[in-house]
């Protein structure tokens, strides 16, 4: 099996000092972060909030979501089969039905807000709020609807929190890996409730590269498709592919943008030589996408400078074909340890 791939780029890239003046700096940043958060708790209404499960649950998994209902059935079995004890859910203003489905989950609690997503930073502001309240000493999953944590050797959840408490790892990092079909990415049908990859069975499984952030310290991670299909002449704007979705949780923690980068920097580590690490599959490329795409465009709710992507939506609408002779088809866990694109690590 080769050397996995993001332990020998973090090797290349080690880690950077930094001085107490920029510590003290990180320090604050960390603690404004924190009060925004804080602060946005009244933007979320409870709709159903079981707080004796949570309680109760070791292991919790946080997303936020709107009209999500054609992926929420799989998402909810899928980490529900890895261990996820209870989820802890914002739905933004869904107009599908998703936020009366997650409500009718006997392990679900969700909470609704129409406020702004792109001013809670993407929702982050709103999940740090409830980690704040409920997640501080469990081990707490953040991820999106359409991304699936895939661990090495298909193990579970409670095995992997078990070894990172004993190696003192608080976290735990994954490398954002989309998933595609060989045609247009508007055509074809998804049967929801079944898993998305038997559509979305394709991906790059090499052209991926990383640098270290100079700033959090965290591995940078960009390639993969997104960027050799629409931003291959500016792969600097391509994805951050890089994640940190689980974490064991402090009220000190801080996401600072999705789960790419955390405060303190330490938790960043999770690529080091001898760390775990797993894969998020991610399913955005289902036929839906054009009308996404085309919702996005209006909404304007998911990037920073929403107008640097109006060409990329375009394209998505008009149902680009990502496949290409080197594309591989998935066939599971292994298959990702054989590529060097996760890793079991010294978790034996």
């Amino acid at each position: 099996m080769p050397a996995p791939l993001f332990a020998a780029l973090a090797a290349q890239n080690p880690p950077l000092r930094c001085s107490p003046i920029f510590a003290y700096r990180m320090r604050w940043k960390r603690r404004r972060l924190i009060w925004r958060a804080l602060r946005r708790r009244h933007d979320l209404s409870r709709l159903r909030v079981d707080e004796g499960a949570i309680a109760a649950a070791p292991l919790l998994a946080f997303a936020t979501i709107r009209n999500e209902m054609e992926r929420l059935p799989f998402f909810l079995a899928h980490h529900r089969a890895l261990g996820v004890g209870h989820f802890l859910i914002v739905d933004n203003a869904s107009t599908d039905g998703s936020d009366s489905y997650l409500a009718a989950q006997p392990d679900v609690s969700v909470w609704r807000t129409d406020a702004s997503y792109k001013l809670a930073r993407f929702g982050v502001d709103w999940l740090m709020c409830l980690k704040f309240k409920f997640g501080a000493g469990k081990w707490c999953l953040t991820l999106d609807a359409d991304e699936a944590l895939i661990l090495p050797g298909g193990r579970s959840l409670g095995a992997l929190v078990t070894h990172l408490a004993a190696t003192g790892r608080p976290s735990f990092g994954a490398v954002m890996i989309d998933a595609y079909p060989k045609g247009p990415v508007n055509e074809g049908h998804y049967q929801p409730g079944t898993t998305p990859f038997d559509h979305l069975c394709w991906f790059d499984g090499d052209g991926y590269r990383a640098q270290r952030h100079r700033v959090f310290d965290n591995l940078w991670v960009q390639g993969g498709v997104r960027e050799r299909v629409f931003f291959q002449d500016q792969p600097a704007r391509a994805p951050t592919l890089n994640k940190t979705p689980l974490v064991h949780w402090r009220r000190g923690y801080a996401y600072v943008t999705s789960t790419h980068q955390m405060l303190p920097r330490r938790l960043n580590h999770v690529f080091d030589t001898g760390a775990p690490t797993g894969v998020l599959l991610h399913s955005k490329f289902l036929p839906q996408i054009a009308a996404k795409s085309a919702e996005e465009l209006t909404r304007r709710q998911h990037f920073q400078n929403s107008a640097l992507y109006e060409d990329y939506h375009q394209r998505l609408i008009s149902g680009p074909v990502l496949w290409h002779a080197a594309s591989r088809r998935y066939h599971g866990p292994t298959q990702l340890e054989q590529l060097g694109l996760m890793s079991a690590g010294d978790w034996q």
